[in-house]
């Protein structure tokens, strides 16, 4: 699960560093706009069957790529 979860997010950011460093805040290096948070958030639902709503969490809780492991794995 992680490592697709690491391909989306790759592809998304168009930057492979996301897999070299999980700790990365992708908003704060505009890896990751609204746009692309919510192609993520579509996909996440596409491939796992886990709806993450927008509105569950704060931008903070998702801002890295392993935040955003740790929330879909807690709900896969």
């Amino acid at each position: 699960m992680r490592e697709k979860i690491l391909d989306m997010l790759a592809e998304i950011c168009e930057d492979d560093i996301v897999r070299e460093n999980t700790d990365i805040d992708l908003l704060k290096t505009d890896l990751l706009d609204s746009l692309g948070f919510a192609e993520l958030l579509a996909l996440v639902e596409e491939d796992f069957g886990i709806v993450l709503s927008p509105s569950e969490f704060q931008r903070e809780d998702l801002n890295t790529p392993a935040k955003i492991m740790e929330v879909i794995e807690s709900r896969g």
